[in-house]
This record gives C-alpha cells, structure tokens and sequence, in this order.
C-alpha cells in the first residue's frame, strides 16, 4: 500500500532550526549532539537518542512505530529553542 507521506531521499538540509546542542548546554561535544534541521522541501530531520526499545512496552493507545521507524528524544530545551524558527506554514 503507498504511503500518504514519505521521505524524500533528494532532499537536502537547508538550516538549523533552534540552537545546537553545545549552545544550549545540552552535550560536551559535537560529536553526538542532538540536532533539529529543515529540509529543502520543508520536511524535517531530527536527531535524537534511539528510545524505541526502550519505550515500546509502554506507548500510550494510538501511538504505532512502524517496522522502518523509530522513535528518538531530543532534549525539551532544544525544541522550545526552535520554537522561532519553525514557520506557522
């Protein structure tokens, strides 16, 4: 069955959306640092902490994670950051 949305496999990364992790005293490094980008077609990639082991014996109803899917946590800090930079379109 197609998906409604998929990733698009061309698009490019085109900013930062919010502040790294450094900046926000969120990691010593910036090496494994979580990020939050905005891709060239307004898609956005988010790195983050693989918590989908983790959290799977306990997702509230209605929340699936799909066989090619997982689920990751970025620090709250650093989505409240964004927050400016995340357009209402």
């Amino acid at each position: 069955m197609e998906r409604l949305w998929d990733v698009k496999p061309d698009a490019q990364f085109k900013q930062r959306l919010g502040k790294t992790a450094a900046e926000l005293e969120q990691s010593r490094t910036n090496d494994d640092c979580p990020e939050i980008w905005e891709l060239d077609n307004g898609d956005v990639a988010i790195v983050g902490r693989d918590v989908t082991e983790r959290f799977s014996d306990r997702l509230p109803a209605g929340l699936s994670i799909g066989a090619d899917e997982r689920l990751v946590v970025i620090p709250g800090k650093m989505l409240r950051a964004a927050k400016p930079d995340i357009s209402d379109v």
